[in-house]
C-alpha cells in the first residue's frame, strides 16, 4: 500500500514536476535492480537514521546510480524495508522541469517552495530523489527573481529535518559544487558507487536476458 497524506492547498505541484517510482515499479515500468544489494542497503541504513539521512550517490555517468533508487523503492513496493519505511513514496524531481520557464510564468523560488511544503506536510512519506544533485547550486538565481537559489532553499529544511532528500551526481560534480558548500556537503552522506566488477557484470546481463 502506498503512502497516504493530505497534500497541501498547492495540491499536484509536486506531481506536475516530478515521477513517482513506486507507481512506475507497481505498473511494471520500470525493469528490476540487478545487484547492488549493499548500495541499496546502506541507502536504506542512512535513510532510516534521525539525524545526517540524506544520502547522495557518487559515481561516473552510467554507473547505475539511478538503478540503485529504483531498487530500493522496489524494496518498498515488495514491503522489505524496516518498519519506518514502509508505506513511503519515492519520487523523482525533474529539475529541467522545475526550473522552465519560471522568468515568465512566476518565482522560481515559489514553485520551488510550494514542493517542498508537500513533501513536508507528507510528515515523511514523501522522500526526494534528485539526480544531478549538484545542479541546485547556483540553480533559479539567474532565471527568475529568486533571492536565492535552490541549494539554500533546501538546506534549511534538511537541517530540520523536515525532508529527506536522495541525491545522485558524479566524482567531478560532487567536488565542484557541493563540497565548495559547506553546509550542503555536512547535509548529505556518501555512498561511491563503483562500476560493476566483471562478475557483476555478466550477472547484470544474464539478468536482463532471462528478462527479455
Amino acid at each position: 500500500m502506498f503512502a497516504s497524506f493530505t497534500p497541501t492547498e498547492e495540491k499536484n505541484v509536486l506531481s506536475k514536476y516530478s515521477r513517482n517510482l513506486n507507481d512506475e515499479i507497481a505498473r511494471n515500468a520500470i525493469d528490476p535492480t540487478i545487484g547492488r544489494e549493499e548500495e541499496i542497503r546502506r541507502l536504506i541504513e542512512i535513510l532510516s537514521r534521525k539525524n545526517k539521512n540524506n544520502p547522495v550517490l557518487i559515481g561516473e555517468p552510467g554507473v547505475g546510480k539511478t538503478a540503485i533508487v529504483e531498487g530500493f523503492a522496489r524494496k518498498i513496493v515488495n514491503g522489505d524495508v524496516p518498519d519506518n519505511l514502509k508505506d513511503v513514496e519515492v519520487v523523482e524531481l525533474s529539475l529541467s522541469s522545475l526550473i522552465a520557464g519560471t522568468q515568465f510564468q512566476g518565482s522560481f523560488e515559489e514553485r520551488l517552495n510550494k514542493i517542498l511544503k508537500e513533501v513536508k506536510n507528507s510528515s515523511g512519506k514523501v522522500i526526494l530523489f534528485i539526480d544531478e544533485i549538484h545542479q541546485l547550486v547556483g540553480m533559479g538565481k539567474n532565471s527568475s527573481n529568486s533571492a536565492m537559489d535552490a541549494a539554500n532553499i533546501l538546506k534549511p529544511m534538511m537541517a530540520r529535518g523536515e525532508i529527506k532528500v536522495i541525491g545522485a551526481t558524479t566524482i567531478d560534480e560532487y567536488r565542484k559544487y557541493i563540497e565548495k558548500d559547506g553546509a550542503l556537503e555536512r547535509r548529505m552522506q556518501k555512498i561511491l558507487v563503483d562500476e560493476p566488477t566483471k562478475q557483476e557484470a555478466l550477472t547484470i546481463m544474464r539478468g536482463l536476458r532471462e528478462r527479455w
